[in-house]
């Protein structure tokens, strides 16, 4: 009855929700503190909020399905045209389509071998076979390498999730050259805006790769540094053949009216993006200071999170479980086959706790 390409299909597994954690373990989920999807402490600006507020009787209304106005704020922002722009429910849809649209049966798809775990679920989804690199940082010798075994597509997530490093600009630049034409490069940006403002050598500009290279194409998130992961909007940016292609894979509609209406408030919102990353980095030393006093392995981060490594056994998933019973949720990386814990920078408060809770669990 069901497909074959799904008996190697595991779900993907989402942080657990605050509820589900208060309903666990007796908590009260006003005490639940969550830095496991690495989302935005702040929650949406101010802006996004009133103008939610304004239009939430609007919800019967279908959205703009051209989504004219957020792809002309996108464009203006990246200086770019409209028509190499497509909107996705989140940019892990716009992966999906990519999937859809370049993959025939056998296809191979080139990754890190530590990577968003979406990437070989789309694969697979489309019956094609998923080739990891070795190295868990991104070792673009490796992958060049790799080309040999002409890949349809070729993830490149900078900065990484879930580790948190990034490739150097002009790295990836000198790369792209040496890529078949037949060949997608997908540069995965979702937490571009905070490698930007913290080493410029690791910012990447959409026109600078998507112009000069045809068979790149370039995604974003307002899940992240806008505050809006609970509504899901995410964008590419390629050449205009590229987006009307993938344009044939996306059902009308494909976000909701008030989350077009919050992407449109939150991308004229600058000062609330930068506001979100000095915190984050701030806190971020917070971190480092942390781990390094406790001995404890970590890797630099470009990101609004931060990845513990343990040397113990299992050591990762105990700490996790401890700080889940004293509702601290995070993400334990096991099903990356790794021995770490992966922390979203929170608020002020939020961190204290669980650097508090984090010692007392390893004691």
């Amino acid at each position: 009855m069901f497909r074959a390409e799904l008996e190697k299909i595991v779900s993907y597994e989402a942080g657990k929700p605050i509820e589900l954690v208060a309903r666990d373990y007796g908590v009260a989920a006003s005490d639940v503190v969550k830095l496991a999807s690495n989302e935005n402490p702040f929650g949406a600006s101010e802006k996004v909020r009133a103008k939610l507020a304004a239009i939430v009787n609007q919800t019967h209304r279908y959205p703009d399905d051209s989504y004219f106005a957020l792809k002309a704020a996108i464009a203006n922002k990246y200086n770019m045209n409209s028509k190499n722009i497509i909107i996705g429910s989140g940019s892990d849809q716009i992966f999906e389509f990519i999937s859809h649209v370049i993959l025939e049966r056998g296809d191979i798809v080139l990754q890190n071998k530590i990577d968003f775990a979406m990437y070989a679920i789309y694969t697979a989804q489309a019956g094609g076979e998923t080739l990891r690199a070795e190295s868990e940082i991104h070792d673009l010798n490796e992958f060049e390498k790799l080309l040999a075994k002409d890949p349809k597509i070729i993830y490149l997530c900078t900065p990484a999730n879930p580790l948190g490093n990034a490739m150097d600009r002009d790295e990836i630049y000198k790369f792209l050259p040496k890529v078949n034409q037949n060949s997608l490069v997908v540069i995965d940006a979702a937490y571009m805006e905070f490698a930007a403002y913290k080493d410029a050598k690791k910012h990447i500009e959409p026109r600078d790769v998507t112009e000069k290279f045809p068979n790149v194409i370039y995604t974003g998130t307002f899940s992240k540094a806008y505050g809006l992961g609970g509504m899901r909007v995410g964008y590419g940016i390629a050449n205009e053949k590229i987006i009307k292609e993938l344009h044939k894979m996306r059902a009308p509609f494909n976000i909701t009216t008030l989350s077009l209406a919050a992407a449109i408030e939150a991308i004229g919102d600058q000062e609330f993006v930068q506001k979100t990353i000095t915190h984050n980095f701030a806190e971020m030393e917070k971190y480092e200071k942390f781990a390094r006093d406790r001995k404890i392995k970590y890797i630099e981060s470009y990101t609004n999170f931060i990845t513990f490594f343990f040397d113990r056994q299992n050591e990762a998933s105990e700490i996790a479980q401890k700080l889940l019973k004293n509702g601290m949720i995070v993400r334990d990386l096991k099903s990356y086959g790794l021995n770490a814990i992966r922390v979203t920078i929170g608020l002020e408060a939020e961190n204290a706790k669980f650097m508090k809770l984090f010692d007392e669990a390893r004691r």
